[in-house]
């Protein structure tokens, strides 16, 4: 559509101005008031007072959260293999059963293991009744060594026929336990209190010591520990604001864990161990969180986050209005003589989205625009009784 321009002469007092519009489409009729403010600009050096909120700066207390992906784990997990060879003749619990320590969990064929044993036994019989036999030889030859019926010989013969039957008997007493041992190995037992996963074995089906998928894993989930990863940076923060990291471990507030639903778990944690390296590839560091878990509300695989509190005392906190950035600079408006005063500040990397901690830059007293600051000039005259609430 063509361009169309017209040139009206408007009279505003005595000044008479011409104005030269340009309209899309057709031209239409304006009010000559529509013109009134054409060339009109602010005069350099008003020293009107514009409305701006401001606050004056005091100290509170801040307390800011920071959630961390976590994953779950039971405080003991156990992988539960058979350590002899043979077929599953037997399941004792169902899968997702509270387990207790020692309680059997499978069965496998006992027939070979106990015919192992048996044989070992009677061994013993016979080494006992050698080292018998060995004893009475030796009592009857020292008879007759007295009398010289017998040379030193024949009685040196016969100790050693005896010191022999009595280590035939020691390795027949090892075959013994070693034969227990591997049948009572046909019961399989939990080493640990807590919660059996899935079973992904029958009745039937011939396991082993070298079996690449274990009978079921035991996790003892009374307490859990919940793993997460922090930036090298905010690890460094944390030392700085508790004095060493044996400090912070000491003196952190509890922490919580919101769960994969977004509920946050009812019982509080505390941080308890930190890895002694930072991952190369990541730059973070690993700690791990303990949680008590009477209920076995969390489980071992489980995923959330912890959250961390931050508590800072005695600082100084402005809204996030109250700023703006400039080639990564934070600044703010002092207002110094009823005029606002571009300053730069230092904010505390951590923040709840709505606030900054101010570690430097401002001082309590100070007065500052606390709404519009990408929005004021340095200079701008403010009107210092509009105090923000």
């Amino acid at each position: 559509m063509p361009l169309t321009s017209f040139t009206p002469n408007v009279a505003i007092g005595s000044l008479s101005l011409a104005v030269r519009l340009p309209l899309l489409g057709r031209v239409r009729d304006l009010h000559p008031l529509d013109y009134a403010h054409v060339g009109r600009t602010k005069k350099t050096g008003d020293t009107t007072p514009v409305d701006y909120p401001i606050e004056v700066i005091d100290t509170t207390h801040q307390t800011l959260n920071t959630n961390y992906a976590a994953t779950v784990t039971g405080c003991q997990t156990v992988e539960i293999r058979p350590q002899v060879d043979g077929m599953l003749t037997k399941i004792c619990i169902r899968e997702g059963d509270a387990v207790r320590k020692g309680q059997v969990l499978f069965e496998i064929d006992a027939a070979q293991f106990q015919s192992a044993y048996d044989i070992a036994e009677a061994n013993v019989n016979s080494a006992e009744a050698a080292v018998s036999t060995a004893q009475l030889v030796l009592d009857s030859n020292q008879e007759l060594y007295k009398e010289k019926v017998i040379s030193d010989f024949e009685l040196n013969t016969a100790k050693n026929e005896l010191s022999e039957a009595k280590a035939k008997l020691r390795l027949a007493n090892a075959e013994l336990e070693k034969a227990a041992t591997n049948l009572s190995y046909t019961k399989v037992k939990s080493p640990v209190n807590g919660v059996a996963s899935m079973i992904p074995y029958r009745v039937g089906a011939l396991v082993g010591s070298n079996i690449t998928e274990p009978l079921v894993t035991v996790s003892d989930d009374g307490d859990i520990f919940a793993y997460f990863s922090m930036a090298e940076t905010q690890m460094l923060e944390m030392v700085r604001q508790y004095g060493s990291m044996k400090d912070a471990l000491g003196n952190m507030p509890e922490v919580e864990f919101q769960m994969s639903n977004g509920e946050i778990y009812p019982v509080k944690g505390h941080i308890d161990a930190v890895s002694g390296t930072i991952n190369n590839s990541t730059g973070a560091i690993s700690f791990r969180a303990v949680f008590p878990n009477p209920d076995r509300l969390l489980r071992d695989g489980a995923t959330g986050a912890v959250i961390i509190p931050a508590v800072y005392n005695n600082c100084i906190v402005i809204p996030q209005s109250a700023t703006y950035e400039l080639q990564d600079k934070v600044f703010a408006y002092k207002v110094v003589n009823g005029k606002a005063n571009s300053t730069e500040i230092k904010i505390v990397p951590n923040n709840n989205g709505r606030e900054y901690i101010v570690s430097a830059g401002l001082e309590i007293g100070d007065t500052i625009v606390s709404e519009g600051a990408g929005l004021l000039k340095e200079g701008t005259v403010i009107n210092t009784k509009n105090k923000s609430k």
